[in-house]
């Protein structure tokens, strides 16, 4: 069967390089250094969660029409997402390896061998103990395979047919994602008297990096996919959207120490995400600037700089080559740009490559 491909959403690659980033520095950096973005910068958790929204926006914009059609090769789908996602993936374990004797000394033998076992086939996000072991952002490729497995059955459903319709259907799926964190806000069952970014207990952290928490933002993203066709591109309405979307997520992080973070962490946020797409799948004044050139290069390397980051940060600072060569007066800004470089290289020579290569061997 001959598929056209949808347009390009540029603007959408572009706003990746600054998710992707915001993660960056979210780790490896002090918030006050970006004065009025500080906001942004600590509450950088919530770029994940906007980056499994876009996931599952971007998945049903290329697939759901087949997939309502019933000309979806399930198989086919799993195995071109699979391509896509662990060569890379692979990549970071293999650098993360240095990792491992920490992780040995922080678990116990049972979660120890059962990181181990899970994190190489993608399960480890289904244990909140483990959930980052080894190399801490790939949580969320747990969720993702999750996701992926579920897409096929989800693209296929149908859609509203009127404005009422797709109010009650997405304001549905925002309860849903403000539950986990509402009843964790209620319920205290770590007993934290006031959760934040540095707190541990493990029912926050099954909240935060188990999938199941993530899984009505992923169903957001696809259903607004549907949601979008029906708009024109455009349409001024988007730009109106998109801009209140922004504005509203730079409001809400402004007032971050006011909100539950419980809340804030994935759910509350779902409607400005939504916004934010929205806008920036149209063409207006919004979409041509995160549709720029460099951003959208930077963009397209967005997955290989959050998934190799943490491990790669960790790798180069334990080193010791930035001092032995007179360059750690230049730190962190060097390592960040050493980390683009590195996350775009490995686009070209490893993602692509891997991804054509596995698509051939497998039929995907």
């Amino acid at each position: 069967m001959e598929v056209t491909k949808p347009a390009r959403l540029d603007a959408l690659t572009g706003l990746r390089c600054f998710a992707a980033l915001n993660i960056v520095f979210f780790h490896f950096s002090n918030p006050l250094w970006f004065g009025p973005f500080a906001p942004i910068v600590n509450a950088g958790y919530v770029s994940v969660s906007f980056f499994i929204m876009l996931s599952g926006f971007v998945l049903a914009y290329n697939y759901a029409e087949r997939a309502r059609a019933g000309k979806l090769d399930r198989v086919r789908f799993w195995k071109a997402r699979w391509t896509r996602l662990y060569p890379v993936y692979l990549l970071s374990l293999i650098l993360g390896a240095g990792m491992l004797a920490a992780e040995y000394r922080a678990h116990s033998h049972p979660l120890f061998w059962s990181g181990i076992v899970l994190t190489p086939i993608l399960l480890q996000g289904w244990i909140p103990q483990i959930a980052t072991f080894w190399n801490t952002p790939a949580w969320t490729m747990s969720a993702e395979t999750f996701f992926y497995l579920i897409f096929p059955w989800l693209a296929s459903r149908k859609y509203p047919a009127t404005v009422r319709g797709w109010i009650t259907l997405l304001g549905g799926l925002w309860l849903a994602g403000i539950v986990p964190g509402a009843l964790y806000v209620l319920l205290s069952p770590d007993h934290i008297h006031k959760p934040n970014r540095f707190s541990y207990g493990i029912w926050l952290q099954a909240l935060k990096f188990t999938p199941l928490p993530h899984l009505p933002g992923f169903v957001f993203g696809v259903f607004l996919a549907s949601l979008d066709a029906r708009i024109p591109r455009e349409s001024r309405l988007r730009f109106g959207v998109g801009l209140g979307g922004f504005l509203g997520l730079y409001f809400a992080l402004m007032h971050e120490p006011f909100l539950p973070y419980a809340m804030l962490h994935d759910g509350l946020l779902m409607p400005l995400f939504g916004a934010m797409i929205l806008g920036l799948a149209g063409r207006n004044p919004l979409s041509r600037f995160f549709g720029l050139a460099p951003l959208v290069f930077i963009g397209e390397a967005s997955y290989c700089l959050y998934l190799l980051h943490f491990n790669l940060w960790n790798l180069l600072h334990a080193s010791g080559v930035l001092p032995a060569l007179g360059l750690a007066r230049f730190d962190p800004w060097i390592s960040y740009a050493l980390l683009i470089g590195f996350a775009l290289l490995t686009l070209h020579l490893v993602e692509k490559p891997a991804q054509r290569w596995l698509r051939n061997r497998i039929g995907a």
